[in-house]
Parts: structure tokens; sequence; C-alpha cells
């Protein structure tokens, strides 16, 4: 009689597990299980090298392991999201993908040498200031950064083409080498910083030689499986309804460029137009310094203190600990940016106001019950778990815990508006909001409180001033938007209702 109790909570258990995964833009669970496995990855390397590596060289490294991940992925992970969008736009258009790969390979490998060039000019003071001498974290932090530069890239090409797999696979990948490689090392009793330096680097550029295949066939093949789309919605005639951006047929838009349809369905393909520089760049040039701001945000802190404190390793090395632990939402969140930028674009190009404001609602509440939910668990347990799991000095309290979650909290819904503004055309605006929020943490940094205070109060004050300014112009954007943008169009369907009007092949992938 138990049974059939424990069957229905099961059964209850996967209704309710469906029924968030369907709330969620479209590939969020497949990008979702490759972040668990590299966030995962992240504390496991980062405690194996806390439990190995002496006090004073952990602070290197944990200085190393906050500037990948902060100017890292500032300078590159816009790259992935202009990729993402102008790659999906290419193949709804059915004018080829490759164009896009060429021109963000380069871009990409551009800012690598821009950024790298005057570090290894100013290797020596870095590495005094930042490594305690250890010039050898200089050279794995620009090797970190090209590792960086080739993942976004693919990255940006198998998101735009809804190869939503390999990108998770190449997460996935990622993340279980770094455990092997830092589990090795630990058991090896490696002592030195570089080789779990070198676990930043070796790990990811595998996962892109691993994903290296389906990158190339999306760049070969992606006007070929848009002339396919495009013959499909041929046949079915005007009750497929338009495309988002406005297909060939809509009024106003221009003709398609990409796939001929011949008599009897089959398709040609034209010649690959070029892809502007402009086309890239033109988002590029806010885009970049709003990532760069949001991560100076998110991971300053443990530079503020190195920079104010620098003798004082057992609290840099605590304090590291903490941060990781607080933002054990942001692993969970960092899922949803392949896809949510996606879905709002949709929304927005095919007029539809009502699926826009649902996602973002949606989007927005998952991420507050997320932030809210990691949050409490970090204070109620942060204080005994952070020694413990990390080895790291016992200095912290769970007030610590409570500025540091609360500012994480703020930070994602800042990004899940600064996301929705970006569709909107507000690129410059999403850049003035972190520009005010990144103002204030200055502000609270250089205060006369003591260090700890005033680097988590910072972090907290800056990341909720960004979020209230993003959504006072999210607002604004939404009810002043010109009506051509949010009015309904017939035809196309509620992202998140589930009741599609067209079939899953061949509904818009994302716009321009």
């Amino acid at each position: 009689m138990a049974e059939a109790p424990a069957g229905a909570a099961g059964g209850r258990a996967r209704r309710l597990g469906r029924r968030a995964v369907d709330v969620l833009p479209p590939g969020t669970a497949l990008v979702g299980a490759g972040t668990v496995v590299l966030g995962l990855a992240s504390y496991i390397q980062l405690a194996a090298a806390g439990r190995t590596l002496p006090s004073d060289r952990m602070a290197g490294v944990s200085v190393l392991w906050t500037l990948v991940f902060s100017v890292g992925l500032g300078l590159f992970f816009p790259i992935e999201q202009e990729m993402t969008r102008l790659v999906a736009a290419r193949v709804v258009a059915g004018e080829g993908t490759g164009p896009v790969l060429r021109r963000g390979l380069a871009s990409s490998l551009g800012l690598l040498a821009a950024v790298c060039v005057p570090v290894a000019v100013f290797a020596r003071p870095i590495a005094d200031r930042l490594f305690d001498g250890e010039l050898s974290l200089v050279g794995a932090l620009c090797a970190a950064f090209g590792a960086l530069s080739l993942a976004y890239a693919g990255r940006g090409m198998l998101a735009g083409t809804g190869r939503f797999t390999a990108y998770g696979a190449q997460l996935a990948l990622d993340g279980v080498l770094r455990v092997v490689c830092s589990v090795l090392l630990a058991v090896a009793g490696t002592h030195a910083p570089l080789p779990f330096a070198a676990v930043l680097v070796v790990p990811t550029l595998l996962s892109v030689a691993a994903t290296l295949p389906w990158v190339l066939r999306a760049a070969r093949y992606g006007a070929r499986d848009a002339a396919g789309v495009r013959g499909a919605r041929a046949a079915a005639g005007p009750a497929a309804g338009p495309l988002a951006g406005g297909g060939a047929g809509a009024p106003g838009a221009p003709a398609a460029s990409g796939p001929v349809v011949r008599p009897g369905g089959s398709t040609a393909l034209r010649p690959v137009p070029p892809l502007p520089w402009r086309a890239l760049w033109s988002g590029l040039l806010a885009l970049i310094p709003s990532t760069l701001l949001a991560q100076l945000l998110v991971n300053v802190s443990v530079i503020s203190v190195k920079l104010l404190a620098p003798d004082d390793t057992a609290f840099i090395t605590a304090l590291l600990s903490a941060v990781v632990l607080a933002r054990v939402p942001l692993f969970v969140f960092g899922s949803l940016q392949a896809s949510l930028l996606r879905g709002l674009s949709e929304a927005v190009a095919a007029g539809d106001r009502a699926a826009y404001r649902q996602l973002l609602l949606r989007t927005a509440t998952f991420t507050g019950l997320l932030g809210g939910t990691g949050g409490v668990v970090a204070v109620a347990l942060g204080p005994w778990l952070v020694p413990r799991l990390f080895g790291s000095p016992d200095l912290l309290g769970w007030a610590d815990f409570a500025w540091l979650s609360a500012g994480t909290l703020c930070y994602m819904l800042a990004s899940v508006l600064g996301q929705a503004l970006q569709t909107t055309g507000g690129h410059g605006r999403q850049l003035l909001s972190w520009a005010v929020g990144t103002a204030a943490l200055l502000a609270v940094t250089a205060s006369p409180l003591p260090i700890r205070d005033r680097v988590e109060i910072a972090y907290a004050a800056g990341a909720a001033i960004t979020a209230v300014m993003l959504s006072i112009r999210v607002t604004y954007a939404i009810r002043k938007q010109p009506p051509r943008h949010f009015d309904r169009q017939a035809g196309w369907t509620d992202a998140l209702s589930g009741t599609n009007a067209m079939e899953p092949a061949d509904r818009p992938q994302s716009v321009e």
C-alpha cells in the first residue's frame, strides 16, 4: 500500500520537473546539464588546490581564477552572444553561417592580442602585484584567455544553429577533465601553482577540439538546413505563419537572399553573402564594456582585498571560497544565458508583446527563487562548510555570506533585465546601468569602512542599483516600444504556452 503514494509522489515530481523546464527557454536543460558539471568542477578544482597549495601560493591561484572568469568572460562572452544572434538570423534567412564564424573568430583572436600584448609587456609588475612574483601565472593568464577566445566563438556557432547537445557536451567535457586533472595533482601532492593554473587551460582546449566537427558542420551546412526549412514553409503556404523579423513575403520585408524555391518544392542555395564587420561590432562596442563591468562587479571583491591588504592572504583565500559558495546559483543561472536572449529576440521580432513579457516574468521569477534559495543555504551552512570543503581559514560568519548572497541575487536579476533591454536595441542604456552600478561599487569600496565590510557591501549595493536601473529601463522600453515591434502577429505562437501553430523545425530560431 505504501508503494502507491510513493509512485504518485514520484509522478508529481516528474510533472513539476517537466513544468519547470517548460517555462524556461528551449535548450536550457541541455546547456544546464553541462553547466552543472562545469560548475561542480570549479569547486573541486579550488578545493583540491586549497588543500594542496600553501596559503601564499593559493592566493595567487585565487586571483588568477578570478581574473580568468571576470576579464576573460567579459571580453569573449559578448562574442558568443552576437555570433548566436547573427548565426540564427542567417539560418532563418538561408544565407549561410560561414562568414559569421570567420568574422567572429577573427574578432575573438583580435581581442586576445589586444589584451595579451600589454600583459606581456608589463608581465613583471603584474606578477609582483597580483601573483606574489610568480611570473608563470602571468603566462597562464594569457593562455587561459586564449582558450576562452576559441571556446566562446565555437559556442556562438553551436547556440545559433540550435546544437545545444554539442554545446552542453563541450561544457561537460571541460568540467570532467578539470576534475580529473585537479584530483591527480592533489594525489601527487603538487605544491607548485602553475600545474593548478594549467587546469584552467588544457581541459578547455581539449573540449573545444572535441566539439570542433560540430562547429564546422554548423558553418558548412547552416544555409542548407535553412533551405530545407524554407522549402517546407513554402510548400505549406501562408498558413505556416510569418518568420521572425519578417520573412519573405511579409509586409515590408526584403526578399530572401538564401534558398530559392523551385517548382515542385526543391530548393537551391544562392551564394553566401559576406558579413560586414559593422554587423558584428555595432553591438559589441557597447556589449563588451557592459559585460566587463558586470564581471568586474561580480568578481572584484577578491581583487579589491588583494590590492587593499596584499599581506592578508588568509582572508583572500577565505573570501574566494565564500564567493564561490555564494555564487552556486550562478552556475545554474548560466544555463539560461544561451537560450534566454534567443527567446526574447523571437518575441520582439514576432511582435509578440505577451510572449516577451511572459518569458521575462517567468525567467525573472525563476531567477529570484533560485537566488533566494541559494542565499538561504549559503547563510545557514556557509560559515561551517567553507573551512571543511575548501580548507580555507575559518574567518567568515553568516553576515558575510548574507551580503555576498544578496549581491549574487541582484546580479542575476540584472543579467536577465540586461538581456531583455538588449533585445529591444538598448545596448547603450544597458552599458549606462552597469556603469552606474560599478560607480556605486567603487564609492563603497573607497569608504572608510573596514575592508571586509567594504568589499562585501560594495558588491551587494552595486548589483542592486544596476538591477533597479535596468528594471526601470526595461519597463519603459516595453511600454514605449513602437507598435510594429510588439503587436501580436497571427500565425506565430507563444514560446511558453506549448500551443505551437508551427512545427518545431519551422519555428524561428533567433533574430539579428
